[in-house]
């Protein structure tokens, strides 16, 4: 800071600066030596300056769209007044009804609003991140060769192997088994596959990870929720992406407190030339949020945001003789500013003086945090961005050797080498006629400044004395002193690029102002709330039937009563009791004669009035749906004379007519919103030796990750997105039909999975499984029908062969039989002789020796042998029947089940429709 006294300023001495005298930004194009403390401050005044008049040109019409959105009244609206976009329409409509403005809300746009929120939480966005630089590249293709030759290698030993077998290897050992298992390799399409759909990287990996962690660690679903709706409202969002030491921070800034400065043909925030926020904090959120970049003094001059109300001041009765001096305070802050007639005054007022009566107030007043208090312990803070400018050079060197490298150096690098030039034929000095030495082409970059200003609500500026109140303090981003931000975003189209920390969108100002889809609808919302509110004003007022009459006919003796002056009220009461109404015209009661002899009956009803109105209100609400493309089908109105295939047909046009709210948030910015935080993540991430992410999934699962920080250095991550519409639609309606219809043998094991899954693609994986087990059950029971029929035709032919050889056999029999017999018979003719003197006849020798010969134990073992078959051929014909009617038992219990399951389906349906 430059300090001049007042004759050298008459002797011509001047500042390099005048920033008191000016309205413009800091020059950018400054050294690094020259951007000093106060040049910092000084931006961070300018941009709250700025951004106030943005906030002040915006405010009137976004907080008009989130009372709409809230079904708030703003009475403006529907006050006939100059700055009233709406004054047309209000005085046509409040031309009859002087009481119109006494007005009720009914809704149009917060049911529209709700719908369209409650559509976006069912679909589903999928992010893939994708490395697209050369080491990961390079990474991928070692990897694909590595599995190439394993793949190669393992076919090789299948062959050898087979080779083996023929020559005698054990086919039933393991080793054997699993090398001529084919199911254990990989074919080389199915690598090819592979490496196309499911291949991912470590840092790809990392990436998915972090996406889960920080989704849950910030709560981003319901952050993104909150900004579908902003964007609904105010036609833009904002999202904030906070570096502190060690870590980051995830921020859906307040689109109504929000400014920036972008080319007309920039779409997103963060490709603009400044941006910031301004915002009224308590001071223990100040010391939450920034104390740990504060000094010890900034933090203790916090406290002069209480200084000057106290019980003390508003008593009366008192001299200024020092009874009110504070002594805690210095003689300065005593007797000069506040004065005590200050502290009284803002002591016995509601709000503190700090109270500047800014549109910062204004807008935040309408919240219920600023109820009591008001702003009067209360700071402003403002956190900015800017796009400053940095001086690097393109440094050429050419050694003694001849050997030329060129790189990039900062502005504090010192050429240790003079530059040698042939200039015999031009006399620049370039790189181009360089001989020996080193040479720097000097150019000017973009870099991203950042810094907070916390103030009073009231015009502040750097070096401001408020001996009075609270002075500003100015702090940088992640430490205490302004300065560029320590992770520049690399820009969309060069690594020399960069983007400021903001990511957001105005979605529709290409060429016109920006218009919200509650702008589209809010003539027809007021409009809508004046006619509705002049039906009740007509039901409020109407008449009904009356009666015409003479009143002199009206008794003054009736019903045994007295009526005196009384008699109207009597006669309403006689006729509300009676359903009649006694009527006296004698000349006694009326005291002259009566002239009007007709009674009439008058009908006041306001009824055509009253659909008139009724159908003008149905007709901004007709004409509030169609300009968005909303249809009462898809509102949930029920219509006569509609057919379900005109209710579907509807809703589909009218789906596609607001697609494009749910594009430009979910395609367009979110994918550009996660790029930025994987950014941010990997160089946080990158810094550590080693990151270990750890998160719970939806099943209540616990995953572990780790990764070495270095693994993340020089990568570079693409993200990929691709949302599905009315996602949770689809997921319930594919839960209920494969519960309702369970054909294809699920176990509950499988249907709980499928009532827990969040997401389409588990419920296919499911019920894949589940269909593939049932084709296996399928071509199990046809093997075993297929079997069964075999063994039976087995059966049969070893019956078929089993009489062959029975019928050969008996003939065998017989002719043994035949033999046996003649040789008894033989035997026979010599019974009653005996040659061998063994005192036995010959005849009974002659058995003997039959008996015991071989012959004849054979056709003993052929009579047993046949009774042994005859035995088992009926055991095998028994077996074969109890497997059949086995067989057919549990065809017909199959029938059965199905039979139940189908009628179950169909009940189900009945029931339904009914």
């Amino acid at each position: 800071m430059q300090v001049y006294n007042a004759l050298q300023l008459k002797k011509g001495a001047k500042v390099e600066q005048n920033r008191m005298g000016s309205i413009t930004q800091p020059l950018q194009f400054l050294s690094k030596v020259d951007k000093d403390e106060e040049w910092a401050a000084w931006n961070l005044d300018w941009l709250e300056w700025n951004g106030l008049k943005q906030i002040r040109r915006n405010a009137r019409r976004l907080m008009k769209n989130y009372k709409l959105a809230k079904g708030i009244i703003d009475r403006s609206d529907y006050i006939i007044e100059e700055n009233n976009e709406y004054k047309d329409i209000v005085e046509l409509l409040t031309r009859e009804e002087a009481t119109a403005l006494e007005l009720k809300f009914y809704p149009i746009i917060p049911n529209v609003i709700n719908v369209l929120v409650a559509e976006f939480a069912k679909r589903s966005t999928k992010l893939t991140y994708k490395t697209v630089d050369e080491y990961s590249y390079n990474e991928m293709m070692e990897q694909k060769r590595k599995m190439l030759e394993e793949t190669l290698l393992s076919q090789a030993q299948v062959k050898i192997s087979a080779a083996l077998l023929e020559q005698g290897l054990d086919p039933k050992s393991e080793e054997a088994q699993q090398q001529l298992n084919p199911e254990q390799l990989k074919t080389l399409p199915e690598i090819e596959s592979f490496f196309k759909k499911d291949y991912r990287s470590l840092v790809e990996q990392w990436a998915s990870h972090q996406h889960k962690v920080d989704v849950e660690r910030f709560r981003i679903e319901e952050l993104e929720e909150r900004a579908f709706r902003d964007m609904l409202i105010t036609d833009r969002e904002f999202w904030h992406f906070h570096m502190m030491e060690d870590d980051y921070e995830v921020e859906l800034w307040n689109p109504v407190v929000t400014f920036y400065h972008k080319s007309p043909d920039v779409r997103y925030i963060s490709q603009g030339n400044w941006v910031g926020k301004i915002d009224m904090l308590t001071v223990s959120d100040v010391i939450d949020k920034y104390g740990y970049i504060m000094t010890e003094e900034q933090l203790k001059a916090c406290e002069a945001i209480y200084p000057i109300r106290s019980g003390g001041y508003i008593v009366g009765g008192y001299q200024n003789d020092g009874t009110y001096y504070d002594g805690t305070k210095s003689h300065e802050w005593n007797v000069n500013m506040p004065s005590l007639a200050y502290r009284q005054y803002t002591t016995a007022r509601a709000n503190s003086i700090m109270d500047g009566g800014d549109i910062i107030n204004q807008i935040l007043s309408q919240g219920e945090d600023y109820f009591d208090q008001g702003t009067a312990y209360l700071l402003r803070v403002t956190q900015a961005y800017w796009k400053s400018q940095r001086k690097v050079g393109h440094l050429t060197k050419i050694t003694e050797n001849g050997e030329v490298t060129n790189e990039i150096v900062t502005e504090d690098y010192k050429v240790i080498d003079k530059p040698m030039y042939d200039t015999r034929l031009f006399k620049n000095k370039t790189r181009d006629n360089l001989l020996f030495g080193e040479h720097i082409d000097w150019i000017w970059i973009n870099e991203v400044w950042g810094g907070i200003k916390i103030g009073p609500n009231i015009p502040s500026f750097w070096g401001m004395n408020n001996p009075g109140g609270f002075s500003p303090i100015y702090i940088g981003i992640q430490k205490n002193k302004i300065g560029p931000l320590k992770f520049q975003f690399k820009g969309d189209q060069s690594l020399y690029g960069c983007k400021l920390p903001v990511e957001g969108s105005v979605f529709s100002d290409r060429n016109t102002k920006s218009t919200a889809l509650i702008d589209l609808m809010k003539p027809y919302q007021i409009g809508y709330n004046i006619v509705n509110n002049q039906i009740a004003d007509i039901l409020v007022d109407e008449l009904g039937t009356v009666i015409l009459l003479d009143q002199n006919a009206l008794p003054k003796h009736s019903l045994g009563e007295d009526w005196g002056k009384g008699n109207y009220a009597k006669a309403y009461v006689a006729m509300k009791n009676f359903q009649m109404l006694p009527l006296d015209t004698s000349i006694t009661n009326t005291e002259n004669a009566l002239n009007f002899n007709h009674f009439q009956k008058l009908d006041l009803e306001q009824t055509n009035r009253l659909m008139s109105r009724i159908q003008l209100a149905n007709y901004f609400k007709q004409q509030a749906y169609e300009v968005i493309g909303v249809n009462p089908q898809r509102m949930g109105q029920q219509l006569s004379q509609t057919t379900a295939t005109g209710v579907e047909q509807a809703i589909s046009a009218s789906y596609a007519q607001t697609e494009v709210f749910f594009i430009q948030h979910c395609d367009y910015l979110m994918p550009r919103v996660h790029q930025m935080r994987t950014d941010l993540a990997q160089y946080y991430n990158s810094t550590k030796p080693s990151t270990r992410l750890t998160y719970i999934t939806a099943a209540d699962e616990k995953v572990n990750f780790e990764i070495n920080g270095t693994d993340l250095l020089m990568r570079d991550l693409n993200i990929f997105c691709s949302t599905t519409a009315n996602h949770r639609a689809i997921l319930e309606q594919l839960k209920q039909m494969s519960i309702q219809n369970n054909t294809t043998g699920a176990s509950i094991y499988d249907l709980g999975k499928i009532v827990q899954a969040d997401s389409i693609a588990e419920v296919n994986t499911v019920l894949k499984a589940s269909d593939q087990k049932q084709q296996q059950m399928k071509q199990q029971e046809m093997q075993n029908q297929q079997q069964m029929q075999e063994q039976q035709l087995q059966k049969q032919q070893e019956i078929e062969q089993m009489k062959i050889d029975s019928q050969a056999a008996e003939k065998e029999k017989d002719r043994q039989r035949d033999i046996l017999v003649a040789e008894i018979r033989a035997a026979g003719y010599g019974s009653m002789a005996d040659v061998n003197k063994n005192e036995m006849s010959d005849y009974a020798d002659q058995m003997k020796e039959i008996r015991s010969s071989e012959q004849y134990q054979q056709q003993t073992d052929l009579q047993r042998e046949k009774e042994v078959n005859r035995m088992s051929i009926e055991s095998q014909k028994s077996q074969i029947e109890r497997e059949k009617i086995q067989a057919q038992r549990d065809i017909a219990d199959k029938q059965l089940q199905i039979a139940q399951e189908n009628k179950n389906k169909y009940d189900n349906k009945n029931n339904k429709n009914k």
